[in-house]
């Protein structure tokens, strides 16, 4: 089968296209075949070397996409051959709370991911896709789409006529928006260029800063909520960006980090502005399968879809590699087979 190599891990440029034999499902594993891949910054990160402990140069990456499934192994009862599936990234957190073991089997990380013609799944993680969703609208959900849920819903329990603050218009960023339009929160949203700041209006935005133009753009969050500041911050900044969140952030507000973005701090230069507007921030990484399954269920609810930026062919993967890593994108970079 065609396969994507990792590499030396010393750059974008390390992804190799390779061929080596079709896995085999296994007791417990369903054979894939993925149909779109969705990109997400930590393969960048995985590609340059920066995301946790070196792997295998041989890891197939990518880990998040939709496929059907081609084969079962001995015991599997939670899919059939013909179903379409996707799954989180976490493959054995499949309900409850949080659990750091999670890590030791996460697909396209510790284990192969997507970027392949076929790929060996866990099939209890697996999860058949509604047939009213379309495969651009559930691709790129295994990471940004179900982060977004995890933090706005399960953790902070938003509600309509709150104020939901997202930074940036990535994938995480723009599912957020989404969720809290369709729990009646509203939301600003930052970014470096006007021409995403209209097309997330059209999203359904209600505050756009341009955060080149207004640099203070904390200041600015506060001035268009007449003072009060954001009670949610979606914050996929990092470092360099956490102390904004807690001056742009309202009273009792909660702050949930996302994603592992390198900065050279201080991460919280303000400690007092942190104790008296009694801020509680919260880091969270992806979710469990029992959540994607409600997401999947609200999106089928709300007719709610997925934002595609650009779709590129398998063999052209390295291409779509660099034009994601040039963050000149608004939605999801997809890869088809």
């Amino acid at each position: 089968m065609k396969a994507f190599h990792i590499g030396a891990q010393n750059g974008i440029s390390g992804l190799v296209a390779t061929t080596r034999p079709a896995p085999v499902a296994g007791p417990g594993e369903a054979l894939v075949a993925p149909r779109l891949v969705g990109l997400i910054s930590r393969d960048v990160q995985l590609l340059r070397g920066t995301y946790g402990a070196r792997q295998p140069e041989t890891r197939i990456p990518m880990s998040e996409g939709v496929g059907e499934v081609v084969a079962i192994g001995a015991g599997v009862t939670e899919v059939s051959v013909g179903d379409r599936v996707v799954c989180g990234h976490f493959a054995t957190w499949l309900d409850g709370p949080f659990r750091s073991d999670v890590f030791a089997h996460d697909i396209g990380i510790t284990h192969d991911g997507w970027l392949a013609e076929r790929v060996v799944l866990p099939a209890a993680a697996l999860i058949r896709v509604p047939d009213a969703l379309a495969d651009a609208d559930v691709a790129g959900l295994a990471s940004a789409g179900l982060t977004a849920w995890n933090a706005l819903v399960e953790i902070c329990r938003v509600e309509a006529g709150e104020t939901v603050l997202c930074l940036g218009t990535g994938s995480v960023a723009l599912a957020a928006l989404k969720i809290a339009k369709l729990r009646g929160a509203r939301v600003a949203i930052t970014s470096s260029q006007d021409a995403k700041l209209e097309t997330a209006r059209s999203l359904g935005a209600d505050i756009t800063v341009n955060y080149r133009t207004s640099p203070d753009w904390a200041a600015e969050v506060i001035a268009q909520t007449e003072g009060k500041g954001a009670d949610i911050v979606i914050e996929t900044g990092g470092v360099d960006t956490l102390g904004h969140s807690i001056a742009a952030a309202a009273i009792n507000a909660r702050i949930i980090v996302i994603g592992v973005s390198p900065g050279e701090g201080p991460a919280i230069p303000d400690y007092l502005s942190l104790i008296t507007k009694n801020v509680t921030i919260r880091g969270i990484a992806n979710g469990s399968r029992a959540m994607f399954v409600d997401l999947l269920d609200a999106m089928v609810a709300n007719r709610m879809t997925t934002v595609v930026d650009r779709t590129f062919a398998f063999d052209d993967a390295p291409d779509a590699v660099r034009y994601f890593a040039a963050a000149g994108h608004l939605g999801k970079v997809i890869i088809t087979f």
